[in-house]
Parts: structure tokens; C-alpha cells; sequence
């Protein structure tokens, strides 16, 4: 029998086990990710066969292989066909639900056969899948363990993975049917929304200077200023981002009496954001980015943390709920410096959640918390940010993600990873066996980076957008990638415009087909 043959669908793979069970065979069943499938593979699934007389594989779908940014390595259809191509497997099962839970209970498998490594295990995935198989009278075999191989080490071990993500993002565009056109229609539809941005304000001020060498007076460098370029920061970029999407955006701060705030208010307004909010600092937070070409070799803040009084807190947080009653969705974002304390969140998450508000949330720096942001529909935190959330810094990150979104009470969370991309993960809509998240994994769109600076807040404003303008969880964590790989190649926070977004959309669509081309 030809490998695709081999794979079934699940009437296929029943009435293949009925033929064998007719016939007096013992139907052997095996279930697993087998990405990369290695010898240790290979020497489990020959001893499965070899203990029956007719050996199905199960694989698990890409949707809930949950193993890190690079798992799976290879996508569930070529892992089906590479198993199916092995003499010692009779037939193969593409497997899209989260564990083998409801396929065991449809085929009744007389043994089913996992590693050594889970005959003392207490994961409550296996102890299901083991009842399941016992209680229709199937018995639960372990193979042994003398060719020990890991996918997960053989992955870890390669230098590069990045070779990969052009088919990964294709595969992504194909499984959701996320074409450039469908991408258009979202950002098209981007123009009527209207989005209140809350935060901190910064400017972000960069000295662009000429290297002269070590200083005679001490062994540091010596600089030439040769210009310097100011640009809007924290939340103000977040609001630009919106307003050249084409948002109505409002943009509510604690502002600075100070001539860097006035600037500031004046190139917002320009752009086409309202602003409201309190004037509470003494001065604006400034950061300062030394560079010599391109690379950043300093950087000088100005401004601490200037919490809010009782009533200033109160008022502000007022503020905010009233620009928020006709709001198609609201985001926070929390940089550290006293806009969004506990106690204005204290008041404004309850009222948003009850007005059904769709919230973002975001935080950046040691001196946030995630977990004031209880509630909110969707939160984009760094992977340090997570694990520094939940204080869990060596756990898989599917189960940190977990864990975070259960503290913070939010559905959906886009864990970003610099250079490898991002994962989008959101709670299931139905109760699931193991209660696993969902995952999709979004390549790094952009090959090369100039300025990391704002590639996180320009995901956050376009990933909002998108879901307040209906599109999926996928869709805005694809739409926010590319507003990413859009910022990451400019100098300074420079806002995304939907013309851009859509160009650099158009320009993947076209490398995407050279590459199928090429293939």
C-alpha cells in the first residue's frame, strides 16, 4: 500500500480496524507528535507492530503540539506521510483533537503502546488516555527504552531553524486563509474605529554621533554629536500607530508642565489624536539613545516614576471610562512611570469589563505588573515579561502562558520572541480533556533589524485594531507581525500607516510565490 493511502480519515481507519477485527487480528495503536521521527521512533513503533498484527499511528495536528517556538519543526501533514512511509505501519490518523482521549473511545485499540518514559507517569493526559483504553477491555504496553533519541534535543541542536519560516508562514496564510486580500479587507476596515489608548507618555530622544575613538582623560569613548532626532514614545507612539491606520484614536496621559509636553501634544494633535488626561508630572520622561551608525552605545533617562494622588488617580481614571463609552476597544499600556497605577486599574478594569469593552493590555519594564490588567481580552507581553509574571523561569512556556492568562483572567495573550516571531495562544471555546491553550506560531516577518525600538508597541496597536474590527485572534497576531517587520527596519518610533503594512503584505505574498515557484 502507497504511504498516502496509509493515511486515513477516521470512517477509513474504523472500518480498517473492523476488517482486521473480523479476521482475528490484534489492532496495536500508537499516538505521539513524532516530529523529526529518529530511531528511537522507529525501534517503539517496530516493537508495537511486532506485539499485534496491525499497528495505527495517530499524530498529533500542528494546533496543539505545544513545545516551544520551533515545535513542531514539521508540519502534521509531513509527519503523517513520513510515518506512513515506515513497512511497519499499517495506517495513519491525523489527529486534531488535543489529546488521544476521544480517538481511543472510537477505536478501541486491543493494546496501545507508549514509551518507557510514561510507565510511572502521573500526567493527567496519559491517566485518561490509559482509563480510556482499560475500561474498553485494551491493555497499555510500554516499549523499552534502549535507543533514547529526543525530537526536541535534535531540534534544539540545529544551528538555525530560520530556513523554515517561510513555509510556516505559508502554511499559516493556507490553514486560515489569511490571503493578502483578506488581510486588506481587515486594514480597510480599520477606518471608522474608534480605540482610546491609556499610558505613560515618553519622548524618545536619539543622538546620532560620530565615534572619535577613547577619551584622553579616562578609557571611555568619545562622541561627535551630529544630529538628533525627538520622537513620540510609550503610549503616544501606540496612539500614532492607530491614527495612521486610519483609528480615531484618543490618547488619555498624565501630562508634563514642561515645553517637552506642549511639543508633544502639539505633534499628537497634528497626527490626528485627541488627547485628554490630567497634567500631573513636573516633567516628561525622556530617554536618550546614544548611537554611532546604527548601534545604540548608551542610553540616559530622564524623569522617575511620578505616582498620582488619590484624587488625581480618581479623576484620571474617570477620564478614561467617559473617552471609553463610545470606544470600540481600549488599550492600556503600562510603561512604569504613574498613568496607570493600582488603584486607577482597580477602577477601570471592572467598568470596562462590565461594559463588554474589548481590552488590550501590555507592560514594559520592571517596575509594571501584568496582573493589574485583570480582565482584559488580550495581553502581549515579552516571554521574559510572562515568566517574570508568573515567577516561573524554566517551565515550558505553553504552561507559563497558561498560568499567566489564568492570574490575569484574559482569553488571549501574543507572547512575543524578538528575532523568532510570536505566539498567539487563546483559551479553547469548549472545555478540552487536558484543558491545553491553543497555539499558532507567527515566523519574524522581517529578516533584518535596524531598531527593535517600538516593533512591540506597533503589534499591539495593529493586533488591537484588527480585533476590534472582527478578525481572529490569528489574524491580528499576523497583522501585528507585519506592522513589526514595518517598525523593526526604521531608525526611532516611527508609526506604521496602512499603506505601509499593506505594501510590505504584498511584497511577502510575492516572495511566498517565487519560493513555491522554486520548490
Amino acid at each position: 500500500m502507497s504511504a498516502t493511502r496509509k493515511i486515513c480519515t477516521i470512517e477509513e481507519l474504523l472500518a480498517f480496524r473492523d476488517e482486521a477485527r473480523r479476521a482475528g487480528c490484534a489492532v496495536v495503536h500508537c499516538h505521539g507528535c513524532f516530529d523529526i521521527v529518529h530511531p528511537g521512533h522507529i525501534h517503539h513503533l517496530e516493537y508495537a507492530r511486532s506485539i499485534g498484527d496491525m499497528l495505527i499511528v495517530s499524530v498529533s495536528a500542528d494546533t496543539h503540539v505545544n513545545k516551544g517556538v520551533n515545535r513542531p519543526l514539521i508540519p502534521d501533514d509531513l509527519r503523517a506521510r513520513s510515518l506512513a512511509a515506515l513497512e511497519c505501519v499499517d495506517a495513519v490518523y491525523l489527529n486534531e483533537m488535543p489529546t488521544a482521549v476521544e480517538l481511543l473511545e472510537k477505536l478501541r485499540p486491543d493494546i496501545f503502546v507508549k514509551g518507557r518514559e510514561y510507565e510511572k507517569s502521573t500526567d493527567a493526559r496519559f491517566i485518561r488516555e490509559r482509563e480510556t483504553v482499560e475500561r474498553a477491555g485494551g491493555r497499555v504496553v510500554f516499549s523499552g527504552g534502549e535507543v533514547v533519541y529526543s525530537s526536541t534535543a535534535l531540534i534544539d541542536s540545529l544551528a538555525s531553524t530560520s530556513r523554515f519560516d517561510n513555509e510556516k508562514l505559508q502554511r499559516l496564510v493556507d490553514r486560515y486563509s489569511l490571503t493578502p486580500d483578506v488581510l486588506a479587507r481587515i486594514v480597510d476596515s480599520f477606518d471608522g474605529l474608534k480605540i482610546v489608548v491609556a499610558g505613560d507618555y515618553i519622548l524618545d530622544r536619539y543622538h546620532f554621533c560620530e565615534a572619535l575613538g577613547l577619551a584622553g582623560e579616562a578609557p571611555v569613548m568619545s562622541l561627535r554629536s551630529i544630529r538628533r532626532c525627538e520622537y513620540d514614545g510609550g503610549a503616544g507612539v501606540i496612539a500614532r500607530h492607530l491614527a495612521a491606520l486610519g483609528v480615531q484614536t484618543t490618547l488619555v496621559s498624565n501630562w508634563a508642565d514642561d515645553e517637552h509636553s506642549t511639543h508633544a501634544e502639539r505633534r499628537l494633535q497634528a497626527a490626528g489624536v485627541t488627547l485628554r488626561g490630567l497634567t500631573t508630572r513636573r516633567d516628561t520622561v525622556v530617554k536618550e539613545r546614544y548611537l554611532v551608525e546604527e548601534n545604540k552605545v548608551l542610553r540616559v533617562e530622564e524623569g522617575a516614576p511620578a505616582a498620582m494622588d488619590v484624587q488625581a488617580q480618581r479623576r484620571f481614571a474617570e477620564t478614561l471610562l467617559d473617552v471609553a463609552g463610545d470606544a470600540d476597544a481600549v488599550i492600556l499600556a503600562d510603561f512604569g512611570y504613574g498613568a496607570l497605577g493600582d488603584s486607577v486599574c482597580d477602577i477601570v478594569m471592572p467598568a470596562l469589563r462590565a461594559a463588554s469593552k474589548f481590552v488590550s493590555a501590555d507592560i514594559s519594564g520592571s517596575q509594571s505588573n501584568m496582573l493589574k490588567f485583570r480582565g482584559a481580552n488580550l495581553i502581549t507581553p515579552t516571554e521574559r515579561e510572562a515568566r517574570q509574571t508568573v515567577s516561573d523561569f524554566a517551565g515550558g512556556l505553553g504552561a507559563v502562558v497558561s498560568n499567566l492568562l489564568r492570574k490575569c483572567d484574559a482569553r488571549e495573550a501574543m507572547i512575543t520572541l524578538g528575532r523568532q516571531g510570536l505566539l498567539a495562544y487563546q483559551q479553547p471555546t469548549m472545555t478540552t480533556d487536558d484543558g491545553r491553550l491553543l497555539s499558532d506560531y507567527v515566523p519574524a516577518l522581517s529578516k533584518h533589524s535596524i531598531d527593535p525600538l517600538g516593533c512591540g508597541d506597533a503589534l499591539l496597536a495593529t493586533a488591537t485594531a484588527a480585533r476590534a474590527a472582527g478578525a481572529s485572534l490569528v489574524a491580528a497576531a499576523l497583522l501585528g507581525a507585519y506592522a513589526a517587520a514595518v517598525e523593526v527596519n526604521e531608525v526611532g518610533n516611527v508609526p506604521v500607516s496602512s499603506h505601509r503594512l499593506l505594501d510590505l503584505i504584498g511584497s511577502t505574498e510575492a516572495s511566498a510565490e517565487d519560493l513555491r515557484l522554486a520548490v
